[in-house]
């Protein structure tokens, strides 16, 4: 009970702020056609939706270059931009004040989801889960112009990866490896190996970069990594009995008091009390399709959005929206960030993952 009364007064300055701070609109990026699933496309751009009006449909932004599908959005306030990978090894700047592409380039080995330095200055590009070679990995990018830095051999099949919002690492999930990396320098700072059955899936770290919540290849559930000495904690499976499902997305909320976990198969987001250690599985919400499997919340962590139209109030449990494009069809993707934005001036900018944020100064 004090745990969730510490929660809930650390909410009240930031909720007071966004209430005084009228002029500021808040909207959900989603780009498609989506790179990993069917599910919900429509054309090929970005469509923007008002958070604060019913998540209503408020516009599309064509661009065509995303019919090769997209395999990550990643956004920055201080770029005003979202940085996109595609299907076909290609990464680019979309300017979301200007609504143009400042660069694209290709990159030889190929490009998922990518992160960035809170200043916007570098971009950490993982090589691709379909990519084995022994040059598997990062990319070190400048986000100013696409410059290709130096490349980082890790481990095959790099796939999902995350900046902490403190900017001070950067983590690679690839084949049953978890790897930390220092920004600074990008010196090594950890190889966490035996993460995960079969690979490494998307995953979440909290404010402190205590803990990675990594997802399981072969059932519903988690391993719980220590970030500081590199061992896998528990591992926790979802349901009464194990589901075999492979777990696609997990988020923590940004207060930190619940985890939810993707099982894209079962159609289902399950949620954890993760204010215990091991989390305890308290619930799950249903989903309207399958899909690719993610998850992610509002920064101010009242809305729960994954890879389906379905949007989920994160108290209540309750569906309270459906995402649908202007011709009121159901929409969806895997690939999508809040943005807000003042006068057509981007003040503040979300992630693709659900990170806890309730340490990190400024990002509550």
């Amino acid at each position: 009970m004090k745990t969730h009364l510490l929660v809930l007064l650390s909410l009240l300055p930031f909720a007071n702020l966004q209430a005084a701070d009228s002029g500021v609109k808040r909207y959900l990026y989603l780009s498609t056609p989506d790179g990993a699933q069917t599910e919900g496309r429509s054309g090929e751009g970005i469509l923007v939706f008002d958070i604060d009006n019913g998540h209503r449909f408020v516009r599309r932004i064509t661009v065509p270059i995303f019919k090769e599908g997209l395999r990550g959005f990643v956004g920055n306030a201080k770029t005003h931009s979202v940085y996109y990978t595609t299907t076909s090894r290609r990464m680019g700047r979309f300017d979301l004040e200007s609504e143009k592409i400042v660069w694209d380039r290709t990159y030889e080995a190929g490009c998922d989801r990518a992160c960035i330095t809170p200043d916007g200055t570098k971009i950490y590009v993982p090589t691709g889960w379909w990519y084995r070679g022994t040059d598997s990995g990062f990319l070190v990018v400048n986000a100013k112009d696409g410059e290709l830095l130096k490349r980082i051999p890790v481990n095959v099949q790099a796939h999902n990866s995350i900046v902490s919002l403190d900017g001070k690492l950067a983590l690679l999930g690839t084949e049953t490896n978890l790897t930390v990396f220092r920004t600074s320098d990008d010196s090594v700072v950890r190889d966490i190996k035996g993460v995960g059955e079969s690979g490494v899936f998307p995953f979440t770290i909290d404010s402190r970069n205590r803990f990675a919540y990594v997802c399981l290849g072969k059932h519903i559930g988690f391993d719980v990594v220590d970030l500081t000495t590199g061992g896998v904690m528990h591992r926790v499976l979802a349901g009464k009995e194990p589901i075999a499902n492979r777990t696609h997305g997990a988020g923590l909320t940004p207060d930190e008091t619940e985890l939810w976990i993707s099982d894209q198969k079962g159609q289902k987001l399950f949620i954890f009390d993760a204010t215990v250690m091991p989390p305890k599985e308290k619930t799950h919400v249903d989903l309207s399709m399958g899909g690719h499997g993610w998850v992610t919340f509002s920064l101010d962590g009242r809305y729960a959005w994954s890879h389906t139209p379905d949007v989920f109030d994160v108290r209540t449990k309750k569906l309270v929206a459906t995402l649908k494009d202007e011709n009121g069809q159901s929409f969806a993707s895997s690939k999508f960030i809040e943005v807000h934005m003042r006068n057509g001036k981007v003040v503040r900018v979300g992630d693709q993952f659900g990170l806890g944020r309730v340490h990190v100064a400024g990002n509550l």
